[in-house]
């Protein structure tokens, strides 16, 4: 009788073994699903850096006598989203500056370019970030349908929150910029709500509706 319960308790702890490992394994899947052998290519990434960088110049050239509507800042977030937070800053900052620099309504003031320089470079460092968070998530299913309410949740609060960010910040530096002091701010900010809401909005409804679509399709090419 001993013998026999000494080999039942070992056949359990195998059994309970060999759930662990599977348990571990399966957590591993992830990552594996995530692994792109093309994004381990020098020479592809450096394509994928110049032509993101090229794809947010000319939306942002194409969109430019639309007021306040824009892709540029989508584009900069998706880049950093699939390329990591190295590759999507630098993304953020070649397409910013040439964008600014050469905008067709003239260069931005030395402070707001600045600020412009800082501001599109976070955006793709948020993009690697937010790709960070999701890919842990159950919900995030690129391979499947990213048209879904936590994802898409998601991307709204950050494409409304990083423009209020940009329209409270670019107009501070606008005041102080052209009038020395920060009494001119709330006019003026007051003054561009019609403005500011469309930015908004048109930002909010494109990390809504655009950024689920072109992430799938983008995972679909590289994974």
């Amino acid at each position: 009788m001993s013998r026999d319960k000494f080999t039942n308790n070992n056949l359990n702890r195998s059994d309970k073994d060999i759930s662990i490992n599977q348990s571990k394994l399966e957590s591993f899947k992830p990552e594996e699903e995530n692994h792109s052998v093309w994004l381990e290519r020098k020479s592809f990434r450096i394509a994928l850096v110049s032509t993101f960088t090229a794809l947010a110049i000319v939306l942002g050239y194409l969109l430019a006598y639309i007021p306040n509507i824009e892709l540029f800042t989508l584009t900069l977030f998706l880049s950093g989203f699939i390329l990591g937070k190295r590759d999507g800053m630098i993304v953020g900052i070649l397409s910013s500056f040439i964008f600014c620099f050469f905008n067709p309504f003239g260069a931005s003031p030395l402070p707001l370019l600045a600020f412009q320089l800082m501001y599109y470079t976070l955006v793709g460092l948020l993009g690697a970030l937010a790709h960070q968070l999701l890919r842990k998530k159950t919900f995030f299913t690129p391979d499947e349908d990213l048209y879904k309410t936590p994802v898409m949740i998601i991307f709204a609060i950050i494409g409304a929150m990083i423009t209020i960010f940009f329209q409270i910040f670019s107009t501070l530096i606008d005041a102080i910029s052209f009038y020395g002091t920060f009494d001119r701010f709330l006019p003026i900010f007051i003054s561009g709500i019609p403005f500011t809401v469309t930015h908004i909005i048109g930002n909010t409804l494109g990390f809504i509706f655009i950024l689920p679509g072109v992430i799938q399709l983008v995972y679909k090419m590289l994974y």
